[in-house]
């Protein structure tokens, strides 16, 4: 009988290693009892346990398996891998960095990133999983994240080609020249929010919605910045615009509301509570289009309105 020497057996081990999906057989044998019973591990991973069963287990979940044995480890961390969704908003649980390191060093596929309200959060720990998941981001939401900075949006601003969703609220780290860098680079956004941010100037964002023609959701509330020549340049560009929250911007008034109503002609619902300089005259019209607005209707006001006898129709130019 013929026997092979060490080095066969390791070369002939080794090839067929290659041919094999995960886990390896190396990686079998040691998920596998000394008694040679099967167990999970020794399930496809790629075709069977990370499509149809990491689908069902929570962030939790997987930490719990990762922490199981040496196989459930590289388990877990394969399935971190092909994450493509990472929900952590307003997770600020003790060690919560800690896992979030794991995260960032694993997570190579992530589409959808979701930090709002994580307290935690630093540059520090943040670069790390962006530059690793640049490639396919088309969500990010940093909403109230008030310990990173501006440094953190530049691999999301020059490099994230796929970028749709953009979340910033009360981010008052958020600069004019952060959003400038925004003109520059994205211009494919189709949700935008920037409520709350009081550092970003007039100039820069009439520059800004000028070249976001796709863009469908966009917040504004409680933005010092946003200004009637603001909502002039969003009706002008921003044609697919369905949703607007205007919240809390007083100086904004009936010029701005009407140049919306007249060319965003897919405007489903305005949102201007205390917004005190619009009056019923520019409502009025959105209300006959049915577009949801979310103060009650004044009472006594004169039904009939032609919105260019006063409104002069140079100031819709800019």
């Amino acid at each position: 009988m013929c026997t092979l020497h060490i080095e066969e057996e390791t070369h002939l081990a080794v090839m067929g290693s290659r041919r094999t999906r995960t886990p390896s057989p190396m990686m079998m044998l040691m998920s596998r009892p000394h008694n040679g019973e099967l167990t999970l591990f020794d399930i496809s991973w790629e075709d069977v346990l990370i499509p149809h069963m990491c689908s069902l287990l929570s962030l939790k979940d997987l930490f719990n398996l990762r922490s199981c044995s040496r196989t459930a480890l590289r388990f877990a961390e394969a399935a971190l891998e092909r994450r493509q969704e990472l929900q952590l908003s307003g997770n600020n649980t003790s060690n919560i960095e800690h896992a979030f390191k794991v995260m960032a060093r694993c997570c190579r596929r992530l589409e959808h990133l979701h930090l709002a309200r994580c307290k935690w959060l630093t540059d520090e720990l943040l670069l790390p999983l962006l530059n690793n998941n640049k490639q396919r981001l088309s969500a990010v939401n940093l909403n109230e994240c008030i310990n990173i900075t501006a440094l953190s949006l530049q691999p999301i601003i020059v490099q994230c080609k796929e970028l749709r969703v953009l979340k910033l609220s009360k981010c008052q780290w958020l600069t004019t020249g952060a959003v400038d860098a925004l003109t520059l680079h994205q211009s494919k956004l189709v949700e935008f929010d920037i409520s709350h941010c009081g550092a970003i100037g007039e100039r820069c964002l009439i520059i800004f919605f000028r070249k976001l023609n796709k863009l469908t959701i966009l917040s504004l509330a409680n933005t010092p910045s946003v200004t009637d020549q603001v909502l002039i340049q969003i009706g002008n560009y921003c044609r697919e615009l369905e949703h607007i929250n205007l919240i809390g911007c007083a100086s904004i008034s009936d010029y701005g509301v009407h140049a919306l109503g007249v060319h965003c002609k897919r405007l489903q619902s305005l949102l201007i509570q205390r917004c005190h300089r619009i009056t019923e005259r520019a409502l009025a019209p959105l209300r006959q289009q049915r577009v949801h607005i979310d103060r009650p209707r004044a009472q006594n006001v004169a039904a009939a309105y032609n919105l260019n006898d006063f409104y002069p129709s140079d100031f819709l130019i800019y």
